[in-house]
């Protein structure tokens, strides 16, 4: 029939009625937005797998060494174990916390670990003794200078938080970029890409022509203008994928995950092993520093009699399985850095089935026959003079634009955690005080320093409550003062108004 009523493709003979033709947009939309969603899902379940490959293997990790401690440390150390299980327990929460984004200062709560341990060993080790709260207080200000566990708090702090670090970021990597596809894989196509994408795909049906396949450069020209927005990631997505793969280094190398987090029970072993062997001096030193603790009542317990010696832990190494899992990891991020670019090409091969390049007899959008038109490059900018699909530089797609924005702050934070930086990771719009910061700080100046407060002892919570609102006791006590000069000057000048009136 004449196809003077069609309005999307050519007005020449046609098979196709108007219902037909809208039918067959709406199909063609709806299939290329599920060729899209596809083609992310794809992508999506590469970083996802990724992300629980490290995860598990950094999760196991942490498990192993909390496990080894809970096995060996009750028959190495006796009551300085069983009576402190609450310290280590405490210290590997906060690692797993710290893992999972949560705002926690991973020095500080380091810092925390050690300052409890000391002060419990302390007190176990020097039974004889009553030691309060405040002696405490004065035997954690000179920590730093006795050096109580010797070089492992420091060593640990340097390289555990380097670690963390690197990890927690290469794991929340993989997650944004999973996250970041999966947005952009649901953008709706524009009601020109519609009838483009309809021109392309079921307009040779209505000319008789179902079974001629799409020109290829034809088809290259009408996704990529539909995709401009898309493409234009393609800068900042690379970027991540390098930085990914650079903190990957890392983790198997300089700051390896393996063998400081594999270790973390061996090294709190050695510290006390330390405190141990040096017992009688550091007592010394401290009662120097502090002045003769009152003799207890309850006399010494048998326990702190016993030397233990020396203690050597085994770890099982999984350098190999890091390896291969960094491998793996870093030969999926490289194939995926120009997924955005050719993904016009891979669309129009595998799922449009256009043509090849040299076909002269392929659908063109009229009819059977060479397309012409040059290929227009990638990104918005590029489509000004696409001549199948009107697109509107001037108006970038504005979740598109928020995923990109979502790419330049994972790069940053994983370009932080490349050369050993903290960053927040902040959940929610509250902001907790003094909490993952950015206070990793290189070898020289961590070593000058135990505790960023060693003079305080810290609270055993982390929670830090909002200074507005009622039934914040310390906001109200400091505003007494001032409360109570108010009530004194309203008093002074009711007396002056009493004598005046008189």
């Amino acid at each position: 029939i004449l196809g003077e009523h069609l309005r999307i493709c050519p007005q020449g003979y046609t098979c196709c009625t108007s219902e037909m033709e809208e039918n067959f947009a709406n199909k063609s939309r709806s299939e290329f937005e599920a060729m899209m969603k596809e083609a992310g899902r794809s992508v999506q379940a590469t970083l996802t797998a990724q992300h629980r490959s490290f995860d598990s293997y950094f999760q196991d990790l942490l498990n192993k060494s909390e496990k080894a401690l809970y096995d060996a440390f009750p028959s190495l150390y006796g009551e300085l174990y069983t009576q402190n299980v609450k310290v280590f327990k405490d210290l590997y929460s906060e690692l797993r916390r710290y893992y999972r984004s949560s705002n926690i200062n991973l020095e500080e709560a380091l810092n925390e670990f050690w300052t409890r341990l000391l002060e419990r060993l302390f007190k176990l080790l020097n039974p004889q003794y009553h030691i309060s709260d405040e002696y405490l207080d004065c035997m954690v200000k000179h920590a730093e200078q006795h050096k109580p566990f010797g070089e492992v708090p420091r060593e640990l702090k340097v390289k555990a938080t380097r670690a963390f670090i690197a990890a927690r970021s290469y794991a929340q990597g993989f997650l944004v970029g999973s996250d970041v596809v999966k947005k952009v894989s649901q953008v709706s196509l524009s009601q020109e890409c519609t009838r483009a994408i309809m021109k392309l795909m079921y307009c040779p049906h209505c000319r008789g022509m179902a079974s001629v396949r799409p020109c290829n450069n034809y088809c290259l020209n009408v996704v990529k203008g539909c995709l401009a927005n898309q493409a234009d990631l393609s800068t900042e997505w690379k970027y991540l994928m390098d930085s990914l793969i650079g903190v990957a280094d890392r983790i198997d190398g300089p700051y390896n995950v393996d063998t400081v987090i594999g270790t973390i029970h061996m090294r709190i072993a050695e510290a006390i092993s330390n405190l141990q062997e040096n017992k009688d001096s550091i007592t010394s030193k401290v009662f120097q520093g502090c002045g003769n603790p009152k003799i207890s009542t309850k006399g010494s317990s048998s326990e702190d009699k016993k030397r233990r010696g020396k203690v050597t832990l085994e770890a099982k190494s999984s350098a190999q399985a890091l390896e291969m899992l960094v491998l793996d990891a870093k030969g999926n991020l490289t194939a995926l850095k120009t997924y955005w670019i050719t993904l016009p090409s891979s669309l129009c091969s595998k799922k449009v089935m256009a043509s090849s390049a040299s076909d002269d007899k392929c659908w063109n959008g009229m009819t059977k026959g060479s397309y012409l038109p040059e290929v227009m490059g990638d990104g918005l900018a590029n489509q000004i003079n696409n001549p199948e699909v009107e697109v509107d530089i001037t108006k970038p797609d504005m979740t598109i634009r928020q995923q990109i924005m979502q790419l330049k702050i994972m790069t940053n934070r994983l370009g932080n955690a490349n050369i050993g930086n903290d960053v927040d990771f902040q959940d929610t719009s509250d902001d907790v005080s003094g909490s993952g910061s950015g206070d990793s700080c290189p070898d020289d100046v961590c070593g000058k320093r135990l505790s960023k407060s060693p003079s305080t002892r810290q609270p055993e919570t982390h929670a830090i409550p909002k200074q507005s609102g009622h039934g914040v006791s310390g906001a109200s006590s400091r505003s007494l003062p001032s409360a109570s000069l108010l009530l004194l000057l309203l008093l002074l000048l009711l007396l002056s108004v009493v004598q005046l009136w008189r």
